[in-house]
């Protein structure tokens, strides 16, 4: 066979199921490879990004590598913004470009672009293959580097040489990469100390970001919490690491996090981060954030100990393996006067949904929606104001159900990343939340949904703005709207309809529900929900960035 037989073979021997891609004149042998495969799905998305966002949403949505593949040059470069945003969030993604051949190569060749080197900083690891034989080798490697250790994308640069070149195919059965060895061996005595500080803590507070969700510990994080009644906040990308109607959930914290579990942080003298980076729209002003704490980190990336906060413990490996160590030896306690403070600040601090004012406003439009899907649907935001009225209103009850661009906060993400989980989990319904703004620069994926009967529920929050940055000029900027009114826009009923796909128009709070239940009914194709919501609506609470919790503000400032 040649180089790109072997290539799919090699894919199909690694239990990929589907991929997402786009050819092009140097990955011509590639789709040849695939033409007629039964048992390797070929998803024929409309742009590059589509298509590795839809492998970024296939990888959070089940756990498993996401594959997606392009042609060379433009190709290959359509595909940076979505591996950027891989990495930054550690989500398992392989990348198959086609390249120029191997005598071109370096020539500014048509459509040749150095795509391994353009993508050097934005992949855990890349392969330029310059012999077929190679290949069943590099993509078991390329799986997996992606999906082990702190998982992340991966690149394979295929020449068209290459894909053309006979081989002999031999499968591999085994992986030993010589300095990479992403298992750790857990330190006994950080544990230890870890179990010490928490067993001596008066006010501690679990922190769980997205390395939970990604190393599969939301149970051991429920009992931990559940044995001691310590209270769990989670980062953007944790949601799901517990309930969030367990009575021990704070629900997000940070800038746009609630109040309560901010209050919580500022105040606890333990702060037990797990899986989570300390990331600076959590932490806000460095200094001022957890300042009377103690702080335990526990990672499997020793990269991220003491990157930005210093831990007095610090325990270095897979969370579900440090969480399943630690428990045994932290004493269990019942609930005490901290608890009960906390409480005070649940209350007083309570996420409400404004009045009815004859205007749909998006908070009420997620929590319509959390309490239809009793939080066991499959959410995946876009960025923007949508995507943390969605943190803060929708309650997720378990991991890799809330999907969303945390790290990089890339625009275009929702709609095809939702593609990808619809794919990957059929027998969940998908709500693809986005802005308008967001929405419109992916929304030609509209066609590959059509096609392949993907049922995506596309709720847009249409104000006519970009409106995170719109609520940035109105509260820093002095109302100095630039840039960001995007009222020339398409009537998305009908354009839903130009696809072939539903659009529902929902102009009155009285439609929201009627609309959601409508949109469940339809199994078979996309649905554009277009919420005409309150223009000028803001997310609280916020902390300006580089603030602390002395300047959140709860509402908008009069």
């Amino acid at each position: 066979m040649n180089g790109a037989n072997a290539l799919i073979r090699s894919l199909v021997d690694q239990g990929v199921e589907v991929v997402f891609g786009l050819p092009g004149g140097q990955a011509i042998p590639i789709y040849d490879a695939l033409y007629e495969r039964e048992d390797l799905r070929n998803l024929l998305m409309r742009h590059e990004q589509g298509a590795v966002h839809a492998a970024d949403g296939y990888a959070r949505a089940t756990g498993k590598v996401g594959v997606c593949i392009a042609t060379s040059g433009p190709g290959a470069t359509n595909l940076v913004t979505g591996l950027a945003t891989a990495y930054m969030d550690s989500i398992p993604v392989l990348a198959i470009t086609g390249q120029v051949k191997t005598t071109a190569l370096g020539k500014d060749s048509f459509q040749e672009a150095d795509i391994t080197g353009i993508t050097l900083p934005v992949t855990k690891h890349n392969f330029l293959v310059k012999n077929a034989d190679d290949l069943p080798r590099v993509i078991a490697e390329a799986m997996y580097i992606a999906s082990t250790g702190r998982p992340g994308p991966v690149l394979v640069d295929i020449p068209i040489d290459v894909s053309l070149a006979e081989t002999d195919y031999k499968p591999v059965k085994e992986v030993n990469i010589r300095s990479y060895s992403p298992h750790i061996e857990i330190n006994d005595e950080d544990i230890k100390r870890a179990a010490e500080l928490i067993n001596a803590s008066e006010r501690p507070v679990i922190y769980a970001g997205g390395g939970v969700v990604l190393s599969g510990a939301s149970e051991e994080i429920t009992k931990l919490s559940d044995m001691t009644h310590i209270l769990v906040t989670t980062t953007l990308l944790g949601k799901g690491a517990i309930s969030e109607y367990s009575p021990h959930s704070l629900g997000m914290l940070g800038m746009h996090g609630t109040a309560y579990a901010n209050h919580a942080v500022d105040q606890c003298d333990l702060l037990i981060a797990i899986g989570a980076r300390f990331d600076d729209r959590v932490t806000g002003k460095l200094a001022a954030f957890a300042k009377r704490a103690k702080v335990i980190h526990i990672d499997i990336d020793p990269a991220e100990i003491g990157k930005t906060v210093a831990p007095d413990v610090s325990v270095i490996g897979d969370c579900k393996e440090v969480l399943t160590r630690l428990i045994p030896m932290v004493n269990p306690r019942q609930e005490t006067d901290w608890n009960k403070k906390i409480m005070q600040w649940r209350t007083e601090f309570a996420l409400k949904c404004p009045a009815d004012d004859g205007e749909i406003h998006p908070q009420c439009v997620i929590d319509c929606l959390s309490e239809m899907t009793k939080g066991e649907a499959i959410i995946v935001t876009d960025v923007g104001q949508h995507q943390m009225f969605t943190a803060l209103y929708y309650k997720t009850t378990s991991p890799k159900r809330f999907l969303s661009s945390g790290g990089l906060g890339t625009m275009g993400y929702g709609f095809p990343a939702g593609i990808g989980a619809a794919v990957g989990c059929p027998d969940l319904p998908v709500f693809a939340i986005c802005g308008d703004g967001g929405f419109q620069m992916t929304l030609q994926e509209l066609a590959p949904a059509l096609e392949y009967k993907v049922p995506v529920k596309i709720v847009l929050m249409n104000n006519r703005y970009l409106g995170m940055v719109r609520q940035w000029q109105e509260l820093f900027w002095n109302r100095r709207y630039s840039g960001v009114d995007i009222s020339y826009q398409p009537d998305f009923k009908l354009l839903a309809e130009a696809y072939g796909a539903v659009g529902i128009v929902i102009e009155k709070p009285g439609e929201v529900k009627d609309a959601f239940a409508r949109s469940l009914e339809i199994k078979d194709k996309p649905v554009i929900l277009d919420f005409h919501i309150a223009r000028e609506e803001n997310v609280f609470p916020m902390i300006p960035a580089g603030q602390s919790i002395e300047e959140m503000m709860v509402n908008r400032p009069r």
